[in-house]
């Protein structure tokens, strides 16, 4: 059965731009579908979920707008929407992925997959023993993070001692950090390819001057032509940073890489990133996303909008 007034498509969310393109897309279908703000919620263990599907969209990086209070509750309101047998686009599974970088790098183990050798602490005076053996620089990241926050980078052991022992990090919500070793990017440039029904959907190339470590593919300005893209995610007076992209073909392992982490993480949207180290050209994924924005001005870079294949889907699985 198709979703109806009665029974809708919810859209669970939390970030206030990133989904315009999404609900954009959805009212031109005319499709039936309700917005469900995850800051400010509840729900009753005993009462009937009135969707035909639920879209969880919640974001990792919620704790930087003041609404951190919602990722945990999140967790909390998915694990009642599985037991309820509720049909749930990035459920529970993937979302307790999406909110841990440690879990992230086990999984990548678990399936022999390469990434940035690192080791997870909880504390700060851990983070000098934690890097002993490790490669420098090394950066050290909150285990729950979003747009690059609280990334602090680190070009020698007494630099990380000294930071340790004057309170130089924020580890974020839950207290727990990776120490992770800081792989030189060739062409200072990253992957990122993106599922949907986790399967390949497109990928693009990033290009990033210096030390960013926020590369929301919405926020990008440019292609690498220098063209301005049409950031319909962002909101009007969102800053232009130096990020350029182009649309890429990986090549057919990496496609098939990603899909089999996107399905033992449970993402059915979402985006994996990977980098070749310029040192050796050993190719490394980093980041496992639940939460994709998709590129700005897909067309222009992809050849195709991905906000129209994404609602394809959502009606064909609430049906």
């Amino acid at each position: 059965m198709a979703p109806t007034k009665d029974r809708p498509i919810a859209v669970y969310y939390e970030h206030p731009d990133w989904f315009r393109p999404l609900f954009a897309e959805l009212d031109r279908r005319g499709t039936p579908y309700v917005k469900v703000h995850a800051a400010r919620h509840r729900f009753d263990p005993t009462a009937p979920v009135p969707y035909s599907l639920l879209f969880n969209r919640m974001s990792p990086s919620a704790w930087l707008r003041g609404n951190g209070h919602a990722i945990f509750y999140t967790l909390q309101y998915l694990a009642h929407l599985k037991t309820r047998g509720v049909r749930v686009v990035n459920g529970y599974d993937a979302f307790v992925t999406e909110t841990s970088k440690a879990s992230q790098l086990s999984l990548l183990h678990s399936l022999g997959l390469p990434y940035p050798k690192a080791r997870v602490i909880n504390h700060a005076a851990e983070a000098p023993a934690a890097a002993e053996g490790l490669r420098f620089p090394v950066v050290v990241k909150p285990n729950i993070g979003g747009s690059g926050a609280g990334i602090r980078r680190f070009g020698s052991p007494a630099q990380l001692a000294a930071a340790a022992q004057n309170g130089g990090f924020d580890f974020g919500i839950d207290q727990t950090a990776l120490v992770q070793e800081s792989i030189p990017q060739r062409d200072g440039r990253i992957v990122r390819v993106e599922v949907l029904g986790g399967r390949y959907l497109y990928a693009i190339r990033i290009y990033a001057p210096g030390d960013s470590f926020n590369l929301c593919p919405a926020d990008v300005c440019q292609t690498v032509g220098g063209e301005e893209l049409v950031r319909a995610a962002c909101p009007a007076d969102a800053p232009k940073n130096q990020l350029t992209v182009e649309g890429h073909v990986p090549p057919p392992q990496q496609i098939a890489e990603v899909e089999r982490i996107m399905q033992a993480a449970g993402i059915e949207v979402g985006g994996v990133e990977y980098f070749i180290d310029d040192r050796d050209g050993q190719l490394y994924y980093y980041d496992i996303n639940a939460l994709s924005n998709f590129v700005a001005d897909g067309p222009r870079v992809v050849g195709f909008d991905p906000f129209e294949r994404l609602a394809d889907y959502l009606e064909q699985e609430a049906r």
